[in-house]
């Protein structure tokens, strides 16, 4: 029997972070993984949706060419190829993969491909693709098994009318209408690819806001935009039924006006994920659980001291950096490192629609909720000279602040490229920096990222720049 100091099941962005840090930290590592390197991130996620975006963004702008001085030559056209884009995206999945292949293979880590099960807390089998059945023992094992799409009971996914991200993100044709039910980030990116192809698209959203978990400022400016570019989009609707019998899909839906129909030729569930934790042993080791989800402490050690977990399978935010910091910490605190626990208040969030979205920290509801005193500032870029520039005048920066302490409670943004300035504003909040730290702040100008100090001035009542 091959013995190692730490097994780590699974290799995405969680578990190929800890193999690694392992490595680097001295452990002898082995990873077992069933499926593709990087996990859903880098093969039916993050990184393969923003390839299409991408391909999405090129398209839109050459919707727009006059709008930038620019005039087509007779009998130019530009449509979407959609196996061409598929092609580049499984390309860009691909070429993620091969670079975690890589640097298993600098630092020594050993894959072991098949299906992992916990036979005690420091042995685990792993059942290879023939079948066969092999043991390794381990002084830890770290569990970064991820999650898969959830299912509505009265429309379960059959992959071809009623589809997950999955076959969303490699379809051999476009449909000509789709109704998305769930717009949370993986619903709307994919709504907005979608709609960006041509599609008819319907967002079906259960809650009074599109995008739920972000500021309803926000919320509203993305649902102004979506609708504003033709897409259609329902909040506080209720997806009753879903008829599949026909040739085309027919969905009954209730909002507050009652019941309709409406008859799309496709369907994407986008309502959530569901942890991946069962048919692991963990129920029979005694691991504490909630919810399907593992209990760990703030080292994201379980309740059987060997054994770790990590990612989507405890009860964080699933988010693929998310997962990467809980497996530096456990590795860290697994080698005795004694490790700063995770600041759960300070995480980004992004979603890559047009425009896009990013927050961190406390919404204004919440902070209402909590009883905060507390102003906003509040920087549009239609007032931005790069975004006038840019013609990518959408959006906004909204800063919300303590009132006494002048510390930054939550940072709301949407508009062009906000995906890229979130993380000043985290390591600002990190750091402990005040508003009145940032409206010091020289920034270059023009950029968007202005609006950020443009933000903090505002919420002074002194805004000075335009």
């Amino acid at each position: 029997m091959d013995n190692f100091d730490i097994i780590v099941v699974g290799a995405g962005p969680g578990g190929y972070v800890a193999a690694i840090k392992a490595c680097q930290l001295g452990m002898k590592t082995a990873v077992i993984e069933r499926s593709e390197l990087g996990g859903i991130c880098l093969n039916w996620g993050c990184i393969p949706t923003k390839a299409l975006l991408k391909s999405a963004q090129i398209f839109n702008y050459t919707k727009h060419l006059a709008d930038y001085g620019l005039v087509a030559g007779e009998g130019i056209s530009i449509t979407p190829d959609i196996a061409r884009i598929v092609e580049r995206e499984r390309g860009v999945s691909a070429t993620m993969n091969k670079g975690i292949e890589y640097l298993f293979k600098k630092n020594g880590v050993t894959l072991i491909k098949g299906a992992a099960y916990l036979k005690s807390k420091d042995i685990v089998e792993v059942t290879g693709e023939d079948g066969a059945k092999t043991e390794y023992q381990a002084g830890h094992v770290i569990l970064a098994t991820g999650a898969r799409a959830n299912q509505l009971s009265f429309a379960p996914i059959d992959g071809k009318k009623i589809i997950s991200y999955r076959e969303a993100l490699v379809p051999s044709q476009l449909p000509k209408s789709l109704a998305v039910i769930g717009s949370g980030a993986i619903g709307s990116e994919l709504a907005f690819f979608y709609f960006s192809m041509g599609v008819e698209v319907h967002l079906i959203e259960y809650m009074d806001q599109i995008v739920p978990t972000e500021d309803a400022d926000v919320a509203a400016q993305l649902s102004r935009s979506l609708r504003k570019a033709g897409m259609k989009v329902y909040v506080s609707t209720n997806v009753k039924s879903v008829d599949t019998t026909g040739e085309n899909c027919i969905l009954t839906i209730e909002d507050k006006k009652g019941e309709k129909q409406i008859e799309v030729e496709q369907v994407l569930s986008a309502v959530g994920v569901v942890p991946n934790t069962q048919g692991l042993g963990l129920e029979e080791l005694g691991v504490e659980m909630m919810r399907g989800r593992v209990v760990v402490d703030k080292n994201c050690k379980s309740s059987v001291d060997t054994i770790y977990a990590i990612g989507d399978i405890i009860p964080t935010q699933a988010l693929a950096h998310v997962a990467s910091a809980e497996a530096i910490l456990a590795i860290e605190s697994i080698a005795g490192m004694n490790p700063s626990p995770i600041d759960y208040s300070n995480i980004p969030g992004a979603i890559y629609t047009t425009p896009e979205i990013a927050s961190v920290g406390m919404s204004e509801k919440k902070v209402q909720d909590a009883g905060i005193a507390y102003k906003v500032g509040k920087f549009p870029f239609t007032a931005s000279g790069k975004a006038t520039a840019a013609g990518e005048k959408d959006g906004f920066v909204k800063l919300i602040i303590d009132e006494k302490t002048d510390k930054i409670l939550g940072a709301h943004l949407i508009g062009a490229n906000v995906t890229e300035m979130i993380g000043g504003i985290v390591l600002a909040r990190n750091l402990g920096a005040k508003a009145s730290d940032v409206m010091k702040t020289i920034f270059p100008h023009p950029t968007m990222s202005e609006g950020i100090m443009e933000a903090a001035e505002a919420s002074t009542g002194h805004a000075i720049h335009i």
